[in-house]
C-alpha cells in the first residue's frame, strides 16, 4: 500500500490542540472596528510596543470576551499585568457605566 511519500512502516504522530484552545471568528464584525483601529496603530507605530496599541489590543480582547468569541480571563494572563487599570476597562469606561448602573460613590 502507498504511504503518500513517507517511508512505509513510519508512525505518524497525533496532533496536538493549541496550549489555550481555539476561538471562532468573528464572522459578524462584531469587532472589526476596534481591530481595524488596533492595526492602523501598529502601522502608525511600524510594529513598536506602544502604550496607546496596548491599549487597543486590550480593546480588542475585552470586545471578544463580551461577544463570546473568546473565553474570559484576566487580562494578566493575557499579557497586560498591571498597567494602570483601576476598575475601568482599555475604553476607560467603567464595567458598571457601561451595564447602564451607576458606580458607586465614596462617602
Amino acid at each position: 500500500m502507498s504511504a503518500f511519500g513517507r517511508p512505509p512502516g513510519m508512525v505518524t504522530g497525533k496532533p496536538t490542540p493549541p496550549e489555550r484552545g481555539s476561538f471562532p471568528l468573528d464572522h459578524d464584525g462584531e469587532c472589526k472596528p476596534v481591530m481595524a483601529e488596533y492595526l492602523r496603530c501598529l502601522r502608525r507605530v511600524r510594529g513598536t510596543n506602544d502604550p496607546e496599541c496596548r491599549l487597543l489590543a486590550k480593546s480588542y480582547l475585552q470586545c471578544r470576551m463580551e461577544h463570546n468569541l473568546m473565553a474570559p480571563d484576566d487580562f494578566k494572563n493575557l499579557g497586560f499585568g498591571d498597567e494602570g487599570t483601576s476598575g475601568a476597562n482599555a475604553s476607560g469606561v467603567s464595567q458598571e457605566n457601561r451595564q447602564g448602573g451607576q458606580a458607586a460613590t465614596p462617602r
